[in-house]
């Protein structure tokens, strides 16, 4: 795999004539949102078919596949164009490429229970793992319930392990540190909610569990550690996985209420997997910057597998950017939160180009908006997606996870394609 910036006066068809390829092809490949007017700076994927099959009529994707002895899912995640619609005779359609998987990883998202089905099924046949946003807990111990059963049934059909997403939301819609403290401090209301979990999953045909309390007191913590004992022993008794997500920590002594109630080396023991949040740092309201800086990143982990073992940990990766009117005043400055794809299709418009910081190893621009106000755009790009994805081979993680799967964003599972074999684990029977 290669990884091409736009430099200028380039054209799609001058970059397809340079790599000897198709602009079809590099289109199906990329789905760029601009195909007719690239941004200098915007990336654009290069990868070489080793073996591909033109389509003839009366082939179809599982014919093709028992022909040259590889899966469904592996077509389709080598040519995204066809979980979008029907192959018809003349299509090219990739059976494998020169480049070497680097290795083998398990993939996660965040998905939200009002999704596109149409384009869930695109993002699909490159997941392990995807939980459903989200269950709250009510005060009595009861679930929060959201309908998701048409995303559960599409995802085990793929052979996707969907997961039930566990919050301390209360019924108002935001995370309760009071709400997560009656539960971690009443063994009583605990088993209910756990019997209660143990239902949903039961009847609702999920792989596992998703866990995510933040903004808990310190003196919770251990308490949080039991619960997550007690929930994964009771819940693998069945099967059923347990994830826990957790705040980027770089440090045990970590200041601030997102952090202290958040125990890695007590929770990573509890849990099957721990999901660490490792994006934000440029936010909503904070001042411009890139959404997961690798150099932060790399602090995140260099302390998490001093206390949860490597292969054990998911990490966290932004699938969204931001932009922030200029200049930032701190609580007043509001970022809007933008699809990657969105990025570049402003960049387009303004006419402006895409640089890319090496420290943090992100996209950037500025530009005037329509109120003629400045502004300045940090996002994703295939490089700081490879970036990122090199440090689950570097660390030895079980793999990463991505919020959110909301936003189409093709460059990134292709660059994932090129790197890695995304595994699958069993579904649980739920019989």
């Amino acid at each position: 795999m290669q990884i091409h910036v736009v430099k200028s006066q380039e054209t799609l068809f001058s970059i397809a004539q340079t790599y000897g390829l198709s602009t079809q092809y590099l289109q199906n490949i990329n789905q760029l949102p601009n195909p007719n007017n690239l941004v200098i700076g915007q990336t654009i994927i290069i990868l070489y078919p080793e073996v591909s099959h033109t389509v003839k009529q009366g082939d179809t994707l599982a014919s093709i596949a028992n022909q040259y002895n590889v899966t469904v899912i592996r077509l389709l995640r080598n040519n995204p164009f066809t979980a979008q619609r029907t192959i018809v005779p003349g299509d090219l359609i990739v059976v494998s490429y020169k480049s070497p998987f680097i290795g083998a990883t398990q993939i996660s998202g965040y998905i939200y229970p009002n999704v596109n089905l149409d384009y869930l099924r695109t993002v699909l046949p490159y997941l392990t793992y995807i939980s459903i946003f989200t269950h709250g807990i009510n005060d009595d111990g009861t679930l929060i319930t959201i309908t998701d059963e048409k995303i559960i049934a599409l995802a085990r059909s793929f052979g996707v392990a969907p997961l039930m997403h566990l919050s301390s939301l209360n019924k108002e819609g935001v995370f309760s540190s009071e709400l997560a403290s009656k539960v971690l401090n009443d063994t009583v209301l605990q088993d209910k909610l756990i019997e209660n979990i143990l239902v949903t999953l039961k009847e609702k045909k999920y792989n596992g569990l998703d866990i995510d309390f933040e903004f808990l007191p310190p003196e919770d913590s251990q308490n949080y550690v039991n619960f997550i004992s007690k929930l994964t022993a009771r819940l693998n008794q069945y099967g059923y996985i347990v994830i826990a997500a957790l705040a980027p920590k770089t440090s045990s002594t970590q200041k601030g209420l997102l952090y202290e109630g958040h125990n890695y080396l007590g929770i990573g023991a509890a849990a099957n997997l721990s999901f660490i949040m490792t994006y934000e740092w440029g936010y909503t309201y904070g001042p411009p910057m890139a959404i997961a800086p690798i150099d932060n990143v790399r602090k995140v982990l260099d302390y998490a597998i001093t206390e949860i073992p490597s292969d054990q940990i998911l990490m966290g990766i932004p699938s969204y950017g931001y932009i922030w009117q200029l200049p930032y005043e701190k609580g007043v400055t509001k970022a809007t939160s933008i699809s990657n794809l969105t990025a570049i299709e402003i960049a387009a418009e303004k006419n402006v180009e895409i640089f890319y910081d090496e420290t943090s190893q992100s996209p950037f621009y500025n530009f005037i908006d329509n109120t003629g106000t400045p502004a300045e755009v940090w996002f994703e790009d295939a490089r700081s997606i490879e970036t990122k994805l090199m440090l689950i081979k570097e660390y030895g993680l079980a793999g990463a996870g991505y919020w959110n799967l909301d936003r189409p964003f093709q460059q990134n599972w292709m660059v994932l394609n090129a790197l890695y074999n995304i595994m699958q684990v069993p579904l649980v029977l739920n019989e």
